[in-house]
C-alpha cells in the first residue's frame, strides 16, 4: 500500500504519528500480555487436555523460551527487510499461531502454539520499538510516546491476569487466544494505512553463525532456568544447559568482533549508558514477574479470590505503572537525567515489595496488599519509560531493529529467570518450613498455608534486593544528561512506503 503523504511539508513530520503509535502500542500489548494471560487459564487448560504436573509449566515456558531466544534474530531481520514488513508478517503469523493453540485438541498442539506465538512475537517486538523510535523524533513528543510504550511494556502482564481471568470466567481458556485474532486484524490494516519505514538494507547479509550461537545460547539459558524449578539446581541437565549457554554466548561475542555483518554490533552494548538500561531492565523484570506469580497464587489459592477478582486485584499496579510513565516520566525525561528517575523508581518498587514481605494468611487487600502494590506500580513506571528511551537514543537507523530487540531480549529473560530462581527459593523455604513446624497432623492444612505464604515472603526479600540493585547499576553506569539526549539522529522522513 502506498502512502505517499506520509510528511508535513513545513515540519517534516508525520501528521498521522499518533495514530500510528496507537496500532505500535496495540500490538506491543498483545506480545506482553500474552505471556502472562495463560497464567490464570491454566487450571482449566490443563484438566481440559490432560495435561501432567510436570508438563504443564511448558504453556508458558514455550512462549518465553522462543521468544527470549529469538529476539536478536527478529531485531536483525526487522533491520535487513524493513520494520514495517515484519511488523505485519510478525502480527500475522502471531494471529494464526493464536487461533491454533485455541483450537488445540492436545496439550503437544497447544505447546507448539505457544512456541510459534513466541518466535513471531520475536519478529513483532522489535519491529515495534524500532518504528516508534523512527517515528517520533521531536525530543518532546518522543518522550509521550515512550511513557505510552513503556506504560504498556510494564503494565501488559498485569492487563494480561485481569484479561485472563475475564474471559476464562465467562468463556473458556481457548479465549485467551481467540482474542489476539480480532486484535491482530485491526493492527495489520492500521499498519498498512499509517505506518512508514525506509527500505531494508539489500546489500547486508544475515549473520547465520551469529543466530546460530547467539540463539542457541539465550535458549539454552532460558531453558536452563525453566528446568531448573522442577528439577532443582544441580541436576545434570540443569548445570549442563547453563554451561553450553554460557559457552555458546561467549563464542557468538568472539565471532561478532570477526563477522563481517554482525547479528548484534558489539558497539550497541559497548556504550555505557544503553548497557546500563540493558541490565537495570533485566534486573527489574526477574523481580516483577517472580511477584506476580507469587500474588496470583497467593489471591487465588490463600485468599480465595475467583480469576475475575484476581485479575482486579492488579488494576491498582497497572493504574501506578501508567501513571508513573506517562504524567511523572514522561513529563520529565527532558528535563532531569534518566537516572533521576530509574534510582527513586526501584528504590520505590522494592519499598512495595518490603511491605509485601509482611504478609501472612489472613491479609488485608486494602490495608496491606493494596498500598505496597501502588507503590510497586508507580516505581516500575518511573523506570520502563527512561529504559526505553535511552536505551534506544541515538541509534544509527540500520540498527534500531537490533537495539530495540536487545531491549527486549532483556525483558524476557529477566522474567524467565526471574520466575524460576524466585520460585525455586519460595518452593524450598516453603518445604523447610512446614517440615520444622509440622507436629499436629490436626493443623496441617494452616501450617502448609503458612509455609506456602512463609515461601513467598522470603522469595519476595530476594525481589526487593534485586530491585534495589537495579536502582544501583542505573545511578552507577546510567549517566547521560537530560538535553536532548531522548532524540534520536537525525533522519529524513521517508516520503513513500512499499
Amino acid at each position: 500500500m502506498s502512502t505517499t503523504r506520509t510528511a508535513d511539508p513545513e515540519t517534516g513530520v508525520d501528521p498521522r504519528r499518533w495514530w500510528g503509535l496507537v496500532i505500535i502500542a496495540l500490538a506491543q500489548l498483545m506480545v506482553v500480555l500474552d505471556a502472562t494471560i495463560v497464567n490464570i487459564a491454566l487450571p482449566s487448560a490443563q484438566q481440559d487436555l490432560g495435561m501432567s504436573n510436570g508438563n504443564r509449566q511448558w504453556v508458558i515456558t514455550a512462549y518465553t523460551l522462543a521468544f527470549g531466544g529469538l529476539l536478536l534474530l527478529g531485531g536483525r531481520v526487522a533491520d535487513l527487510v524493513g520494520r514495517k514488513r515484519t511488523f505485519v508478517i510478525g502480527l500475522i503469523g502471531f494471529a494464526a499461531a493464536s487461533a491454533l493453540g485455541g483450537a488445540a485438541v492436545n496439550s503437544g498442539m497447544l505447546f507448539g502454539a505457544r512456541a510459534l506465538q513466541g518466535a513471531f512475537a520475536a519478529l513483532l517486538a522489535p519491529s515495534a520499538l524500532s518504528l516508534l523510535t523512527t517515528t517520533f523524533t521531536d525530543p518532546k513528543e518522543r518522550g509521550k510516546a515512550f511513557g505510552i510504550y513503556g506504560a504498556l511494556a510494564g503494565s501488559g502482564s498485569a492487563i494480561g491476569f485481569i484479561v485472563g481471568g475475564v474471559l476464562t470466567e465467562y468463556l473458556n481458556w481457548r479465549w485467551c487466544l481467540y482474542v489476539n485474532v480480532p486484535i491482530a486484524i485491526i493492527a495489520v490494516f492500521g499498519a498498512l494505512a499509517l505506518l512508514h519505514d525506509r527500505p531494508g538494507r539489500t546489500d547486508a547479509r544475515l549473520d547465520v553463525p551469529g543466530v546460530v550461537l547467539g540463539c542457541g545460547g539465550l535458549v539454552a539459558i532460558v531453558y536452563g532456568f525453566a528446568e531448573a524449578e522442577p528439577r532443582g539446581w544441580t541436576d545434570p541437565l540443569v548445570l549442563a544447559l547453563f554451561a553450553a549457554g554460557v559457552a555458546l554466548l561467549a563464542a557468538f561475542v568472539w565471532w561478532q568482533t570477526r563477522a563481517p555483518s554482525p547479528l548484534l554490533p558489539l558497539h550497541i552494548i559497548k556504550e555505557r549508558n544503553r548497557a546500563g538500561c540493558f541490565l537495570t531492565m533485566a534486573l527489574a523484570v526477574i523481580g516483577m514477574f517472580g511477584l506476580f506469580l507469587f500474588m496470583t497464587y497467593y489471591l487465588q489459592v490463600i485468599l480465595g479470590y475467583s480469576p475475575v477478582k484476581t485479575g482486579l486485584a492488579f488494576l491498582p499496579l497497572t493504574v501506578a505503572i501508567i501513571i508513573g510513565s506517562t504524567q511523572v516520566s514522561a513529563r520529565l525525561l527532558q528535563r532531569v537525567a534518566p537516572r533521576a528517575l530509574m534510582v527513586p523508581g526501584m528504590v520505590l518498587a522494592a519499598g512495595g515489595m518490603i511491605i509485601l514481605t509482611q504478609m501472612t494468611v489472613d491479609s488485608s487487600y486494602a490495608t496491606e496488599i493494596l498500598p505496597a502494590l501502588l507503590l510497586m506500580g508507580f516505581g516500575m513506571g518511573l523506570t520502563f519509560m527512561p529504559v526505553f528511551a535511552t536505551a534506544t537514543a541515538g541509534v544509527a537507523p540500520e540498527d534500531s531493529g537490533v537495539t530495540s530487540a536487545t531491549v527486549n531480549t532483556s525483558q524476557q529473560v529477566g522474567g524467565s529467570i526471574g520466575t524460576a530462581l524466585l520460585n525455586t527459593i519460595a518452593t524450598t523455604s516453603t518445604t523447610t518450613y512446614i517440615a520444622a513446624h509440622l507436629r499436629d497432623p490436626a493443623r496441617k492444612a494452616q501450617v502448609v498455608a503458612e509455609g506456602t505464604v512463609h515461601g513467598y515472603t522470603v522469595a519476595i526479600w530476594w525481589a526487593a534486593g534485586i530491585m534495589l540493585l537495579a536502582g544501583l547499576v542505573a545511578g552507577l553506569m546510567v549517566t547521560t544528561k537530560p538535553p536532548k539526549h531522548g532524540a534520536p539522529a537525525p533522519a529524513p522522513v521517508p516520503e513513500s512506503v512499499a
